[in-house]
């Protein structure tokens, strides 16, 4: 990772905040529209990524870089809120459940900032596939400024040829000030900040997938896998099938003498998708 944005000023006090003063939040409440059929069977943040739903990378992403961790609800609440509390959890996040509509990322945080409580925040996209060690992007940041993680992506940037690829850091006061109705991070906060020259942004140079639909979830499981093919635990395969780059859930099968290509298959649901493949991470 390398900051490309606020080069000239000094880096902050401290080399940035203390744990204790940063929490994280995994924004995991969205609908998941674009990635139907599969998010008919379970919550997009409950689509596995390798051996472990998309939630969980998340948190597994930003518990080692703060204090506290929580985790927003709405759409297939309960059983979120069952994966989340089982017993052997890695971690137990506190569960911030979103009453009568989805608030978006800025009103999600709106929704928690008694939780917040005067800290600065780490905020990241469950729906992001971002196998990244943000130990980059924390050290050195001032807390006074947002700073987001970012890819080069010219056809999709969102700030000149950068694209958001969904980790953030978030000073208190601007958190302060956010509402608890729905509305975007970009819409209320960044784009201004953009605009005053107060944004830093952070280049990685990873992997980035963000798993929207059912293309870039196969590109996020194959990149995760090397191109193998992901094999959900519980999968039953048939005698003389053949997957190629594909990803069958746990609860599927693939028929005897089958040859499953470039596909996922989730239940009785399959899913084809042509032309991705590990290169499509990015």
């Amino acid at each position: 990772m390398a900051d490309v944005s606020g080069a000239d000023r000094p880096p902050g006090p401290g080399g940035g905040p203390a744990p204790s003063d940063l929490v994280g939040v995994v924004l995991a409440a969205g609908a998941g529209t674009r990635l139907a059929p599969l998010t008919r069977l379970r919550p997009k943040a409950l689509c596995p990524v390798g051996a472990s739903p998309l939630v969980d990378h998340a948190l597994a992403r930003i518990a080692p870089q703060v204090a506290d961790v929580a985790v927003n609800v709405h759409h297939g609440r309960l059983l979120m809120e069952a994966h989340l509390t089982r017993a052997g959890a890695p971690v137990r996040p506190h569960l911030s459940v979103e009453p009568g509509q989805a608030r978006g990322t800025a009103g999600a945080l709106g929704l928690l900032r008694g939780w917040i409580a005067g800290r600065a925040v780490l905020v990241t996209n469950a729906d992001a596939y971002l196998p990244a060690d943000l130990t980059d992007l924390v050290g050195g940041w001032d807390g006074e400024r947002v700073r987001l993680l970012c890819v080069e992506d010219p056809e999709r940037g969102d700030f000149g040829p950068l694209r958001y690829c969904g980790a953030a850091l978030l000073p208190w006061p601007l958190v302060a000030v956010l509402g608890e109705e729905p509305a975007g991070l970009y819409e209320v906060m960044w784009r201004a900040e953009a605009e005053a020259g107060r944004l830093d942004l952070v280049t990685h140079d990873g992997p980035f997938v963000d798993c929207g639909t059912v293309a870039d979830y196969l590109a996020a499981n194959l990149d995760a896998s090397g191109g193998e093919p992901v094999i959900g635990e519980g999968a039953r395969l048939g005698h003389g099938c053949e997957v190629v780059r594909s990803v069958v859930w746990g609860d599927a099968e693939v028929a005897p003498g089958e040859r499953l290509v470039d596909a996922v298959r989730a239940g009785g649901t399959t899913v084809l998708v042509r032309g991705v493949d590990a290169a499509g991470a990015g």
